[in-house]
């Protein structure tokens, strides 16, 4: 008597198909490589902290002209490390007023889920109800009004960066720069806005085809 041979099980041609990761945060990744990217670029041109503080070359200037001639050559070579003294001023401040740094976080994450990296083919839904691109972004700048201009937050930045600016300028002001080696042109403009905005723009040109790839 031959043994009886098991039924074979049905087996389904169709393969796994791999899922694309989500737009959001592909175009948060790109951001943040290309965000980390431009901030190594303008820290390379950081000059030597003891150059910065050689006592040396500290001496009182000899009118107000001077004065102005000594901030704007001392800008253009030390304009990283004056940037970076603002940037540790406004820091420090926020660190000292925990309650303004959280309205400040709460409101740039905010803009960053909500607005610049929220797919556009998925609305915003909140207790049910859709809101449009428009009513969104007019949401989010009703409420960066509310946090800047009716809270402590506006009062503390603008506070912090004049303190920053007072230190940069007291700096420039006293410190001769005839130790100096400028060009005679004047470079572009570099430094925090700079690396944020070659950051975010690319971020947008990364994040154009992979929105496009996504809805082919």
């Amino acid at each position: 008597m031959s043994a009886s041979v098991p039924a074979s099980l049905p087996i389904s041609g169709t393969e796994p198909v791999e899922t694309q990761p989500p737009v959001a945060i592909s175009a948060f990744r790109a951001f943040l490589s290309r965000l980390n990217d431009s901030l190594r670029n303008s820290l390379s041109e950081r000059r030597p902290w003891p150059e910065l503080a050689d006592r040396s070359t500290f001496s009182k200037p000899e009118s107000f002209s001077d004065a102005t001639l000594r901030i704007r050559k001392n800008y253009f070579y030390f304009r990283v490390n004056y940037l970076m003294v603002i940037g540790v001023t406004l820091a420090f401040s926020l660190i000292f007023h925990p309650f303004s740094l959280l309205l400040l976080l709460g409101l740039l994450f905010s803009w960053i889920i909500l607005y610049l990296f929220r797919p556009a083919d998925q609305p915003l839904i909140i207790f049910g109800r859709t809101f449009s691109d428009l009513e969104t972004l007019g949401i989010l700048v009703i409420f960066s009004i509310f946090v800047i201009f009716l809270t402590s937050v506006g009062s503390l930045i603008i506070s912090a960066i004049m303190l920053g600016l007072g230190l940069v300028c007291a700096h420039g002001a006293f410190r001769a720069p005839d130790d100096l080696f400028l060009d005679d042109q004047e470079p572009a403009a570099t430094g925090f806005l700079s690396f944020i905005g070659g950051a975010a723009s690319n971020a947008v040109t990364a994040t154009v085809p992979t929105i496009a790839n996504t809805r082919i």
